[in-house]
């Protein structure tokens, strides 16, 4: 799998605990588009390049990690075939792969502990989703996304 991973300052420090959990693991090519300090960036910059390479095809998944995940969200779901999740705890992180087949997952670092966090991040890459019915939904969101570009 082609894992994108970015943050801004207020994710700094969770995006590296992230990187180290995940450089181990086999089957992930992981690709860090920043930012590499906790020097103060906005948060935009950083969602748009890890949306961009899960948008485009170049990463299969993406981690997006600020302050709070918020303004990480509401970016990364306004490029096509992206599907971003706020997760905050183990359930709604499998729930975001499970029935919504979510590519970027989207945490805050002010919100979680570290142990937390990567738990998340695991049952996140760990979980596959289910289809069948919540395939017909998916594609209920791409028609939609058709419409509103007109």
């Amino acid at each position: 799998m082609k894992l994108a991973i970015g943050c801004d300052h207020g994710g700094f420090e969770l995006k590296e605990e992230i990187v180290k959990f995940i450089q181990p693991i086999k089957n992930i090519d992981l690709t860090d588009y920043g930012t590499m300090s906790k020097d103060s960036v906005d948060y935009p910059d950083f969602a748009k390049k890890v949306s961009e390479a899960v948008s485009s095809g170049i990463a299969d998944r993406g981690i997006l990690i600020c302050g709070t995940g918020i303004g990480m969200s509401i970016t990364a779901n306004r490029y096509p075939k992206v599907r971003a999740a706020l997760c905050h705890d183990h359930f709604t992180a499998q729930m975001s792969r499970l029935h919504n087949d979510a590519n970027i997952l989207v945490m805050g670092e002010r919100v979680l502990g570290k142990g937390v966090a990567l738990e998340i991040v695991k049952t996140w890459l760990d979980t596959k989703f289910e289809g069948g019915r919540h395939q017909q939904r998916l594609d209920k969101i791409c028609v939609i996304e058709q419409t509103i570009k007109g």
